[in-house]
């Protein structure tokens, strides 16, 4: 699916909601529903630097896609690293750097974060920009 599908779906499950107390608790639900990161990756290399609390973010790179793999310690910035990754995921490195996230601005979420998620959610998108670059000029380099 592409970048731009997955955003007007996530645009449109945010608008089915009548309140932002409704818009987090649905947040926490895409957090509770992130794939466990195995122990293995919750190490120093993987935080995001720069987000309030603990997120660890992973990446690989597979039959030119980037698989993203996450963890926070708190369960907002779970469920906004969920809709990144549920964005993101398995995209080619090309998609996520051209990726403009405008859903993050037409669901409202940086209207309704504190300064310093608001921070973390910039940051989260920074590294994941990053890991598909690296991978896309590491792979660039091998062929």
């Amino acid at each position: 699916m592409q970048v731009i599908d997955l955003e007007k779906e996530i645009i449109s499950e945010f608008e089915m909601f009548d309140n932002w107390m409704e818009k987090y608790e649905y947040l926490i639900e895409l957090g509770k529903d992130l794939p466990l990161i195995s122990s293995t990756l919750k190490i120093d290399e993987n935080i995001i630097k720069g987000c309030q609390s603990k997120v660890w973010l992973h990446a690989e790179f597979e039959k030119d896609l980037v698989s993203f793999y996450a963890d926070s310690e708190a369960i907002i910035t779970k469920g906004i690293i969920a809709l990144l990754i549920r964005v993101l995921n398995n995209q080619t490195p090309e998609n996520i750097l051209d990726a403009k996230l405008n859903f993050i601005n037409e669901i409202g979420l940086t209207n309704h974060l504190s300064p310093t998620r608001a921070n973390g959610l910039l940051e989260m998108v920074k590294q994941m920009k990053a890991y598909a670059y690296s991978l896309m000029i590491k792979n660039n380099l091998n062929e």
